[in-house]
């Protein structure tokens, strides 16, 4: 039996999500942006997805922007600064490869630190955005260590100062997202939704993303994906209705998995406990090779990951860990895993045995 614990990589799409994309291919495969029949099922079709993601992040759907996943979105957001972007030391690399452009282009960027449970500082962030700031852009939930910003006190410091994006990929579909923010950025293929499609939500005027034909308001040319912003749809629908049920059950699950890892010596949790992702464990293993670690498990039927799966084949610290305080080896050490759609107490039980016996074996 294999155990998929690495859903903050991606996540298996739903049966609902599956069967709704295969009518779209079937039956509403039209033009979006034709005037006969066909188009209009289509288009039709993407407004009531539309709906749906506007209804899960507590925005009106005209705010909606679908796009071809949150690495297009953070990428056209931030690359629309000019003067100055504040941001932090523990982005997602769709972001920190961002930052580096707008320095080449000579924009001004103030990176705020995280301490060593990951907490942003907040005199920091508001000092800095002070300072005749085009936008401040954080990751909401962080993808490797899950912990969580405080989202309503960063807004209370940043109001009348900045505009405020989060990207919130890992946050959709695990917690309420309905938060003071002015865009947010989020990819489908995270909760269980399919790969390629994602949107900016844009309470404020928004860069145009893609010139093109005039779709999504003129803001992102191209014909739409029907299928994916269907499947998208379905699943922030799904989200919606059982976030309160399926937060629960990933708490559990990784509580769970902790009890059964806090054993082993030295093991400690990356990250603030209070303040985490329900389905996130990242555990610092003293002594032991991370990468190594996700290999021999590879082999024993259990996926996790050693850091950010966009970090895979390349064995370097991660910056995240790094930024927490973190030494070299200590992040090397350190495991991520994150539960989802599908795990129970059994699989739990058993990836944590098979860990337990690869370390055995590893001396």
């Amino acid at each position: 039996m294999r155990i998929y614990l690495d859903h903050n990589a991606t996540t298996p799409v739903r049966p609902e999500v599956a069967d709704a994309m295969a009518r779209a291919l079937r039956e509403t495969w039209g033009n979006p942006s034709s005037v006969h029949a066909e188009g209009a099922a289509a288009r039709e079709a993407v407004e009531d997805a539309r709906a749906q993601v506007a209804a899960l992040v507590g925005a009106e759907p005209r705010q909606v922007i679908f796009t071809g996943g949150a690495t297009e979105a953070n990428n056209a957001l931030l690359c629309a600064v000019r003067r100055r972007l504040v941001t932090s030391s523990a982005e997602h690399p769709s972001l920190r490869a961002c930052v580096e452009a707008l320095q080449e282009r000579g924009v001004a960027v103030e990176t705020i630190p995280v301490d060593g449970d990951g907490r942003l500082d907040l005199v920091g962030l508001e000092a800095a955005a002070s300072q005749q700031t085009d936008l401040v852009s954080l990751i909401w939930a962080n993808n490797e260590t899950g912990v969580i910003q405080p989202l309503d006190e960063v807004a209370r410091r940043l109001a009348g100062l900045a505009p405020l994006h989060v990207d919130a990929t890992q946050a959709l579909g695990k917690i309420a997202v309905e938060g003071p923010w002015d865009f947010l950025s989020a990819s489908a293929h995270k909760l269980n939704g399919p790969k390629g499609v994602g949107c900016l939500v844009a309470r404020r005027e928004a860069p145009v993303l893609l010139r093109g034909g005039g779709q999504e308001r003129g803001l992102r040319g191209g014909t739409e994906n029907v299928p994916g912003i269907i499947g998208f749809g379905v699943a922030c629908e799904l989200a919606r209705k059982e976030l309160a049920e399926r937060s629960a059950h990933y708490a559990a699950l990784r509580d769970r998995l902790w009890e059964r890892l806090r054993g082993i010596p030295g093991a400690r949790r990356n990250g603030d406990p209070g303040s985490v992702l329900p389905n996130t464990l990242s555990v610092e293993i003293p002594g032991a090779e991370g990468d190594a670690l996700v290999q021999a498990l590879d082999l024993e039927g259990v996926a996790i990951s050693a850091g950010a799966a966009c970090h895979a084949g390349a064995v370097s610290a991660s910056h995240v860990l790094l930024a927490m305080g973190r030494s070299p080896e200590q992040a090397l050490g350190s495991l991520r895993f994150s539960v989802g759609y599908g795990n129970d107490e059994a699989q739990i039980d058993e990836a944590a045995q098979r860990l337990q016996a690869v370390l055995e074996r590893s001396g």
